[in-house]
């Protein structure tokens, strides 16, 4: 196994913290954006052997740009504070409880109920950072999680409740949470699985949330033999998509067979009458040759329709184009959606190629055009940003750290949603390179 493209090039880790205040900026802010952008991802802090390093462990960092009154007022970096980073940085370990050994967060960093958290799969607890994003403590809810959380809890636009699957290891089934918007955990749902599966994310409807059990699942011969993220694909695993009751009991969930695959993430999902619809990118197998990263097959947008009357599922491929980390508009999350984004995926040999052009997605066809970002720029997800809670689906701003191989550096970049190939509005330039990471979200300062 070679792991070395994970931790080199535009994916090496930085190495220090930083804070950079009053932000150059090219073109102009709109006045509309007051909060913060923020992005999640491994960062290992000291040494690590490039020939086994997997992808999905490294010690999490958050950026942070704080937009307000048309300027960049800071840029910060700052390593989450695990056990292990306290150690490394000599600082104390920071309160809170670790659940089941599992504790980094490096996938994901989400606004609720005025709180920063960042999230993680398999088990970890979120951790509660500052507004100026240092460490403040693990989050278990206000002590009404029982276990660990997930890397990506989907906000239902209606209620403003988190719904979510986590897992750990050790449990005999996984779990359907649902943290309400104060910010405490409304229900723990268990939904009995075997084998362990990896279930990195869900999707919902306004009626379902929707369940993955695919065939990628914990090994432990390869827990035993101490390798830090013991999943892999399994044949002998069947592929199954979930439905169960938005807000209900896990008991209730009603499986559809699908083809084997593997979805780290879907587009979106809704409801059309007795049909569930869900856009997903699928891999035909991941974590197989490839135990490091998700190199086995290229990712590429297909439908799922799930026809809830006969029982029988309809996979479509829309694309052939090979992209990740898909988003629409939260406020269209669980509803069908026009319009969909997404970052390019480079099949570049004996590189990461998770990093590319932006790719704007028909919400019906799945048709995709590609938006151009300059020589050799590489875009990570892009975040949609509404003008106001009342503009249409495309009007606002696309938001993303974009890398420039050229200066070694990173920019934010804001596009216009509905004509992102005018241009930026604006970029903000950044102190240092934002290596490539996974997920994050603009927290609006009110």
């Amino acid at each position: 196994m070679d792991g070395s493209k994970w931790v080199t090039g535009a994916n090496a880790p930085v190495t220090e913290e930083i804070t950079a205040v009053d932000l150059e900026v090219v073109g102009e802010l709109p006045d509309e954006l007051d909060g913060r952008f923020l992005r999640n991802g491994p960062n290992p802090l000291g040494p690590v052997d490039p020939a086994t390093h997997h992808w999905f462990v490294g010690d999490a960092m958050v950026h942070g740009v704080r937009l307000r009154d048309g300027r960049a007022e800071w840029y910060r970096n700052r390593w989450v504070r695990s056990d292990s980073v306290a150690d490394r940085l000599g600082e104390p370990h920071r309160p809170g409880v670790m659940y089941g050994g599992m504790d980094t967060a490096n996938t994901n960093v989400i606004g609720l109920a005025g709180r920063t958290l960042a999230v993680v799969e398999a088990g970890a607890r979120p951790f509660e950072l500052s507004f100026d994003l240092d460490t403040i403590e693990r989050c278990d809810f206000g002590g009404t999680l029982p276990h660990g959380y997930a890397a990506h809890p989907k906000r239902d636009p209606a209620t403003g409740d988190l719904h979510a699957i986590a897992y750990h290891w050790a449990l005999p089934h996984i779990e359907y949470v649902v943290v309400d918007a104060t910010g405490r955990v409304r229900s723990v749902e268990a939904i009995e699985v075997d084998g362990g599966p990896m279930v990195h994310d869900c999707a919902i409807t306004e009626r379902y949330v929707v369940v993955m059990d695919l065939p990628v699942a914990f090994d432990i011969d390869d827990a035993m033999a101490g390798v830090r993220f013991p999943y892999a694909w399994d044949d002998a695993r069947a592929a199954r998509v979930g439905l169960v009751p938005l807000g209900g009991s896990g008991s209730d969930v009603r499986w559809f067979d699908i083809a084997p695959s593997y979805v780290f993430h879907p587009l979106n999902a809704w409801d059309d009458g007795e049909r569930v619809i869900v856009d997903v990118v699928r891999y035909e197998r991941v974590f197989d040759a490839h135990r490091l990263g998700p190199d086995d097959s290229p990712p590429q947008l297909w439908r799922w329709t799930i026809d809830t009357a006969t029982g029988q599922v309809r996979e479509d491929q829309l694309s052939d184009r090979p992209l990740e980390f898909p988003r629409v508009d939260e406020r269209r999350v669980g509803r069908r959606h026009t319009v969909g984004w997404a970052t390019e995926v480079r099949r570049d040999h004996g590189s990461n190629g998770f990093g590319g052009r932006l790719m704007r997605i028909d919400g019906a066809t799945g048709d995709m055009t590609t938006i151009d970002l300059g020589p050799g720029r590489q875009s990570g997800e892009w975040v949609m940003v509404p003008r106001d809670v009342d503009a249409a689906e495309d009007d606002g701003w696309l938001m993303s750290f974009v890398y420039d191989p050229v200066v070694d550096r990173s920019s934010l970049v804001v596009l216009p949603a509905a004509d992102p190939g005018a241009g930026p509005v604006a970029s903000v330039t950044l102190p240092t390179r934002v290596p490539r990471g996974f997920h994050g979200n603009w927290v609006p300062a009110t």
